[in-house]
């Protein structure tokens, strides 16, 4: 899982940069605590009813530990954008071994993902206010994957598996599957009108068109 150079680090880059980095385990520990805390508070209230007094107890720290590690609370929030692209990508290679194909490999990193997804179901809500909130974070988050998917499918083209000329395009085409797959899977899912495809299933099903296409053979 290559990264392009600059622009598959954006987003992580980015939440360096409106953290400010702790010098201590103890302050590694506390801003995971204020990341984690935000994205329970942002992803049930949204970002505006969202309040920094809200998040500091959530994470069970006083009011003015937050001014110690951010400035804003939008300096939060991009932050969060940026950790959650982070854990997306740290998820997706934990899945990946040594031996696997290009298509196994595509198949492993969209089950990783729809685990992820399923147990923090306000990536979506977080992700998709950052479109209004933060558009130079929405638009490196969806930038970064994509990158990452170009650079698989060049990889697989290398190996023999997948065929020339696979690229940008293909990557946003895949990635924007993915997304709505675990949207209509993962996050709806449990409406019972959504079906009862597990994360796996849904991965499996995916790497299936990927691999065969649509055309009867």
């Amino acid at each position: 899982m290559g990264n392009s150079p600059g622009t598959a680090t954006t987003v992580a880059q980015a939440a360096v940069s409106d953290a400010k980095t702790p010098r201590t385990e103890r302050g590694r520990r506390s801003l995971r605590k204020l990341l984690d805390a935000a994205a329970e508070e942002f992803g049930e209230k949204g970002f505006h009813e969202a309040s920094v007094s809200s998040i500091t107890r959530r994470a069970g720290m006083a009011l003015g530990s937050f001014y110690t590690y951010f400035d804003s609370k939008d300096a939060l929030f991009r932050a969060l954008v940026g950790d959650m692209s982070e854990k997306v990508r740290t998820s997706a290679r934990s899945a990946l071994h040594e031996g696997m194909g290009p298509i196994e490999i595509e198949r492993a990193a969209l089950a990783a993902f729809l685990h992820f997804a399923a147990e923090h179901k306000e990536i979506y809500r977080i992700i998709d206010e950052a479109e209004f909130v933060d558009p130079a974070s929405y638009r490196a988050h969806y930038e970064t994957i994509a990158a990452r998917i170009a650079d698989r499918l060049r990889a697989g083209a290398e190996a023999g598996e997948f065929r020339d000329g696979l690229g940008e395009l293909e990557a946003w085409a895949m990635m924007g599957m993915n997304v709505f797959v675990g949207l209509r899977y993962v996050v709806w899912g449990e409406d019972g009108a959504a079906g009862d495809m597990s994360p796996d299933e849904v991965a499996a099903g995916v790497n299936r068109l990927l691999a065969e296409g649509l055309l009867r053979r």
